[in-house]
């Protein structure tokens, strides 16, 4: 059971009217698809009680939203509740960021962030305190920019980033590509994909450095995985170079590039 605490008590008792809310029921109609009285559901949504670990899990079933988001953020702060955006069967709450005309845009995780990552993809204030950008090749789909650490995947060097698109279903997974792997225990990994025909709950996680062994990760271990779509390297870069405003300031100045060769050919 989880610990009882205000914190814990206000997101439950918030999101669960959130969610009310975002598909237009009255808690009549709530209380009747989660199969329970509506005083009951009226007692969790103003925090006068607390739902246990069956009814959390039902909860989290039910809306296809992951029982850690529900219990451990706030969703109503986000600037613009209609940036939690519907993927699949996965999770029904998923944090993007979007500029004035609604168009998606590109979260990048800075190297500080990354160990954070694991325990904020869920949450809408870590996401929106993410750098974001536009680029104008990428295809449909939502993407995030990642970054590399160390040399496991050549030509990619330490403090390059890749670009990936979100994999809504492991059923899309492509057999030898790769992906941004994010687990609860190695929390975010660039590796080449291989599914085991005789174990289908498990990826085969393999480097293109062969001196790095490949690796098994179960399927139920997985949080997110994101398909390579392009990369930035900047591994050329000096360290000293590289901080959060400058590399924005490349991803923007190639946005600019890429416009103006696209203007030409026009």
């Amino acid at each position: 059971m989880f610990a009882t605490n205000c914190s814990i008590m206000n997101n439950i008792s918030k999101n669960l009217t959130l969610l009310r809310t975002m598909r237009k029921l009255s808690q009549q109609q709530m209380a009747d698809e989660l199969e329970i009285g509506r005083s009951r559901l009226g007692s969790y949504e103003e925090g006068r009680s607390e739902p246990p670990i069956e009814m959390l899990l039902k909860i989290s079933r039910h809306f296809h939203i992951a029982v850690d988001a529900l219990i451990g953020a706030d969703l109503g702060k986000m600037e613009n509740p209609s940036n939690l955006m519907m993927v699949g069967k996965n999770r029904l709450l998923f944090p993007i960021q979007v500029d004035k005309q609604g168009n998606d845009l590109i979260e990048i995780v800075p190297l500080k962030a990354r160990a954070g990552y694991v325990s904020g993809y869920s949450d809408p204030e870590f996401i929106e305190q993410l750098l974001s950008m536009k680029l104008p090749f990428v295809p449909t789909g939502k993407h995030r920019a990642f970054p590399i650490v160390g040399d496991s995947m050549p030509p990619l060097k330490d403090g390059s980033f890749v670009v990936c698109k979100y994999v809504e279903s492991f059923r899309e997974v492509k057999d030898k590509a790769t992906y941004i792997v994010v687990t609860k225990s190695d929390g975010i990994v660039y590796k080449r994909v291989e599914k085991d025909k005789k174990k289908p709950s498990v990826l085969n996680l393999h480097s293109d450095n062969k001196t790095y062994r490949p690796y098994e990760v179960m399927l139920e271990e997985v949080l997110e995985l994101w398909e390579y779509t392009c990369a930035i390297n900047i591994g050329q870069y000096a360290a000293e170079e590289l901080n959060q405003n400058s590399i924005l300031a490349m991803l923007h100045g190639l946005q600019v590039e890429v416009k103006e060769i696209q203007r030409k050919m026009e």
